[in-house]
Parts: C-alpha cells; sequence; structure tokens
C-alpha cells in the first residue's frame, strides 16, 4: 500500500488529511500546524522535507502557486522524479508540473471548499503519460472528501463553471428563494430551511429516477396550475440563459488565469 505525504496544512491539505483512513505523514513549513493536525490522531507530522520523502511514495502538494514556485528546486534534489505526485495548487498546469518535477506520475484535482465536509466536487486530470495505477490511486484519494470525476485538463474551466464557481450560483438561488419565501410571509429563516430542503428533495428526484431534471419538471406543472406560472416568470427573467452566461463567464474567466498564470511560471 502507498503512503501518503502531504506538503501543506493549510485549509484544503488539513481538509484532505482528516478524510483519509490509513497513516499519512505531513510538512509544514509552520510546524506548528503541522503538529496540531498530528495531533488529531492518525497523522504524523515531520519536521522537514528530506523526511517526508523518505516515508512517502506519494506526495500530495497542497501549498500556494507562489510557494510551490519557490520549492521545485528542492524537490528535484530530494528525487522527486522517483516519486507519484498529486498536486491541488490553483492555476498550476501539468505541464508545468511534470516539467518541474521530471515525472508524468502526477495527478492534478480542483477540489472545492466543501471538501472540509466531506462533500466535496474534485475534477480529477492525470498528465498524458500517467500510469492507470496512479490515477486509481488518485481517484480514491479524491473519493475520500466527496464525489471525483476524471476530466482531461482542458475542461477545468468548464468544470469551473459548473462546479467550482456554481457553488455561489446555487447559493444565491437560495437566498433568492428564501427572500420569495418572506416576501409572502414565511420568515427568512424558515423560508430558507424550506428552500434547502427542496433542493435535497430535487436532488434525489433525479439522481434515484435518472430522469432529465426537465422531464422531471414538467410533471411538476398541472395545466393552468401554480407551478407553469412560476416557470413563465422563470422563461420571462431569462432564467436558463443567465445560468449558461454565469458558467460561460466563470469558465472564460478561469481560462483566462490559468493562461496568464502558465506564461508566469515560463
Amino acid at each position: 500500500m502507498k503512503t501518503l505525504g502531504i506538503i501543506g496544512c493549510g485549509a484544503m491539505g488539513s481538509a484532505i488529511a482528516r478524510s483519509l483512513e490509513g497513516a499519512v505523514f505531513l510538512y509544514d513549513s509552520d510546524t506548528e500546524k503541522a503538529r496540531a493536525l498530528a495531533s488529531e490522531g492518525k497523522r504524523t507530522a515531520l519536521a522537514s522535507l528530506e523526511e517526508l520523502f523518505e516515508k512517502s511514495d506519494c506526495l500530495l502538494i497542497a501549498v500556494k502557486p507562489q510557494i510551490l514556485s519557490t520549492l521545485y528546486g528542492q524537490l528535484r534534489e530530494l528525487g522527486s522524479a522517483s516519486k507519484h505526485w498529486i498536486s491541488i495548487a490553483a492555476g498550476v498546469p501539468l505541464d508545468i508540473l511534470t516539467e518541474h518535477l521530471g515525472t508524468d506520475e502526477v495527478v492534478r484535482f480542483m477540489p472545492n471548499i466543501a471538501a472540509q465536509m466531506q462533500a466535496s466536487v474534485t475534477a480529477v486530470a492525470p498528465a498524458p503519460h500517467c500510469s492507470q495505477e496512479h490515477l486509481s490511486y488518485a481517484q480514491q484519494i479524491a473519493q475520500s472528501f466527496g464525489a471525483a470525476f476524471i476530466l482531461p485538463e482542458s475542461q477545468f474551466g468548464a468544470f469551473i463553471g459548473i462546479s467550482g464557481s456554481a457553488i455561489a450560483f446555487i447559493l444565491q438561488f437560495y437566498h433568492a428563494l428564501a427572500m420569495g419565501g418572506v416576501q409572502q410571509g414565511i420568515a427568512y429563516p424558515m423560508s430558507l430551511h424550506i428552500a434547502l430542503e427542496t433542493a435535497k428533495s430535487a436532488a434525489s428526484l433525479v439522481e434515484s429516477t435518472g430522469k432529465n431534471p426537465v422531464e422531471l419538471a414538467t410533471t411538476v406543472c398541472s395545466a393552468g396550475g401554480t407551478t407553469i406560472e412560476g416557470m413563465l416568470a422563470l422563461a420571462e427573467g431569462g432564467f436558463d440563459a443567465t445560468v449558461m452566461q454565469a458558467v460561460r463567464k466563470s469558465s472564460e474567466k478561469s481560462s483566462k488565469l490559468e493562461a496568464l498564470a502558465k506564461d508566469a511560471k515560463r
């Protein structure tokens, strides 16, 4: 069984470490941060990258991109080419990682903030010549803190639009529904609770039936009834087009930022 070492014990690195069942080795330049995380159990804080390399088969990079760029030289000296890698460093593409680490055994993750509740939706992209064995291992790691989807790196921008950024869109929709309830006489806390439970029931319908959301929505719309009136209001307000535009804008911005970051790292 592979041993995993995590470089960086910030919010995301800590969330991933807490989700794993087996032994995990930790390193952070802030040694107290690593020790505090290790004290929770089943994790071992190490004092140096050298120790982390000695004890780990696979290393997960959970540091900020600007910090990672200062570590490449040390990682290569320690033998990065002989290790397997997972990176959650935002905006650092696979070709940069494989070049600086000296190996194709690299998988890139794009998780979201719900990793803290083991409910992340994570995009998983392997380097072009990464082994299936390492990809499978990385996928298991991603699934330990939520759902994982294997995608080509070229689709990470689209993933941002329908997942990473879309969390905010969905939260805004919950708020708008709750405010509609307030306008109609239900206090905001209760209205929000009802909206959240309704969202859960809608997700359950789609998951359990396997039907298209539009097909399910039409079954709710009785002729001349209440729901079709609300659906008309959404259509008149450009609901579908607005959501699709939000996805496109987020996706395009993500691609632009990644291109800029890539040029800077070159």
